[in-house]
């Protein structure tokens, strides 16, 4: 199957298609295929009855009273499963899950997700506009439906980092020129858009001029703040961090994109629902980003909606969320109901608390079996995305911060996920910064080749204490080399292992790899078997839980990946320093002055 991305929905509209469909409904010729014994979940009043489907081509053509048509040139007994419309992911990053995309559809289209939303932020933040055409590229490629969108943070935080690209509001109007293009991405600049930037609000601007979505990333935002956020055209949120958040952003008439990344925050989630007694029409469900051993062994959308009814929602809910509410999020009648007319995107699952997938089709056409797609999934080019890591290897002087004098006052980072500012006292000796004890050293170093790759580093307190070095280069939003450590031999071991690899994951202790993931296409995507990868992502789980010690929910492992989201509120290191959002102030370097 090729997508066709630019044709969709009006592909339905073909004259000659929907009368075989009225005529198949209405008896006067038999249908392509018929599903008979099933059970049908209606996303619209929430109960399931007995009912068959007949299907022509990729249109549903009727719904109907069991066994009373057998008309058909091929029949599937559903055996008493559940029928449901294919599933909608509103917001995902592929490339979060390090496999490419034909490999990532081969994971979740037999679990029964039909219809992706894809933000390609990453390639887009290493190759440029030249990234997001691959994406768009190797969608066509797929049997699962890809929505691309242009992304709009190219870098996430311009003037306080530097990623491989930038894309002001002339990139945004090309991308949303392209037709398969369905609006912009996640709009992270948040204060630049409540500020009145110019460069956010003409990426914005762009985006109302074309008509099509423009999503958000509304971390923390209330009151005056949201309004300002939201008046600018902005429609979507995922950044919820509490069940009270949650509430307060479907008040203001936010499309909650409800994410199951964040799994100690879901309970909260489910309880506010349930106290409201019914499921918003706007509330829709997402992964955003997936590690690829989360991946291998619980999949995508399914594993969020397993999640959402083991902590107390009710399955049509949460099918509902993301079945129709996530196509009338995507202005696409074609999708998310099992009626006549619609497109023939149709899951059988086994149950409605496993969520189990025995049989997936996508417009009218079995894709997927018993847990495997059917035929083979095509592979493009990844040419492009390769040797994206533009960086020499590195020395232990390089991790290590210059001062003079005998002893200094320290700038600090405070906190994981929600940073704040600290200071404290450091001593110096031969010339450099002696890292004060309970501190963990965060290094940044520009990977792109478009300025000075020499590290930036930081100091972090509450991280715990370091016996080893963590390095990666996935890292959000601009995906430079960044370093975690409590010494600076076993960071310049990682890193050098990383660029070595051509980008990756690697862990280090007592000047040694205790593992290495390697990800040569843009230094975040794996073209090895899932299973590979997933593999050796937990071989790094396990190697660096041997050097730091966890304290959920904010010190975890996955913090590691977004402590450099110089979007979000508090201190953050980047490339370029230490940089702030709120105030535009970067420091170079951590060091304020002699005591």
């Amino acid at each position: 199957m090729i997508n066709d991305l630019a044709n969709e929905p009006a592909d339905l509209n073909v004259p000659e298609l929907r009368a075989r469909a009225v005529a198949a409904a209405r008896g006067d010729q038999p249908f392509d295929l018929l599903i008979t014994g099933g059970r049908l979940v209606d996303m619209v009043t929430g109960r399931i009855r007995a009912a068959d489907i007949g299907v022509v081509g990729p249109l549903i053509a009727s719904v109907h009273a069991p066994a009373s048509r057998t008309d058909t040139a091929r029949t599937i007994d559903a055996e008493g499963r559940f029928l449901s419309p294919g599933l909608i992911d509103t917001h995902m990053h592929i490339e979060s899950s390090m496999v490419t995309p034909a490999i990532y559809t081969e994971a979740v289209l037999p679990r029964g997700v039909t219809t992706i939303v894809w933000d390609p932020h990453e390639l887009g933040n290493v190759h440029g506009l030249e990234g997001v055409r691959w994406a768009i590229d190797a969608s066509r490629q797929l049997p699962i439906r890809v929505i691309p969108l242009a992304p709009s943070c190219v870098p996430s935080a311009p003037g306080l980092e530097l990623a491989g690209a930038d894309f002001d509001g002339t990139d945004m109007a090309e991308m949303l020129a392209w037709p398969e293009i369905g609006g912009i991405a996640e709009v992270m600049t948040m204060r630049e858009v409540i500020n009145g930037d110019p460069r956010a609000s003409a990426i914005v601007n762009a985006g109302l001029h074309s008509g099509k979505t423009i999503c958000g990333h509304a971390r923390n935002l209330e009151g005056a703040d949201l309004n300002a956020f939201m008046s600018a055209g902005i429609t979507s949120d995922h950044e919820l961090t509490s069940g009270a958040d949650l509430l307060a952003k479907l008040s203001a008439g936010l499309t909650i994109e409800l994410r199951g990344s964040h799994d100690h925050l879901m309970p909260q989630f489910v309880e506010a629902i349930n106290e409201l007694g019914f499921l918003p029409q706007t509330v829709t469900l997402c992964t955003d980003d997936v590690f690829p051993d989360e991946l291998h062994d619980d999949g995508g959308l399914d594993d969020v909606m397993r999640r959402l009814v083991r902590y107390g929602l009710k399955p049509e809910w949460a099918l509902r969320a993301a079945t129709l509410n996530g196509a009338m999020r995507l202005g696409r009648n074609d999708l998310g109901l099992i009626a006549a007319g619609r497109r023939a995107d149709i899951v059988l699952f086994e149950d409605l608390e496993s969520f189990k997938a025995r049989l997936v089709i996508t417009n009218g056409t079995l894709a997927a079996e018993a847990g495997r797609i059917v035929g083979a999934t095509a592979e493009i080019d990844p040419e492009l995305l390769r040797d994206s890591i533009k960086l020499t290897p590195l020395g232990e002087d390089d991790f290590r911060v210059p001062a003079t004098g005998s002893r200094i006052r320290l700038a600090t980072i405070d906190r994981p996920r929600f940073t704040q500012w600290g200071t404290m006292e450091a001593e110096v000796a031969d010339g450099f910064v002696v890292p004060p004890a309970g501190t963990t050293m965060l290094a940044v170093a520009h990977r792109h080749g478009k300025a000075d790759s020499r590290p930036r580093i930081g100091f972090l307190t509450s991280w715990g204490e370091w016996r080893g070095a963590f390095c990666t280069t996935v890292s959000h939003d601009s995906h430079n080399l960044t370093v975690f450590g409590g010494n600076v031999r076993d960071m310049t071991i990682a890193a050098n292992a990383v660029i070595s690899a051509g980008g990756g994951l690697a862990v280090a202790r007592d000047g040694r790899i205790e593992a290495l993931l390697p990800l040569p296409l843009s230094g975040l995507v794996s073209d090895a078997p899932l299973e590979e990868t997933a593999n050796a992502f937990r071989a790094i789980r396990e190697a660096i839980d041997a050097i730091v010690d966890w304290s959920p929910p904010y010190l975890v492992f996955k913090a590691c990946f977004g402590a450099t989201l110089a979007c979000n509120a508090g201190p953050h290191q980047t490339d370029r320093g230490i940089a702030d959002v709120a105030t535009g102030r970067v420091l170079e370097t951590p060091v304020l002055g002699a005591v």
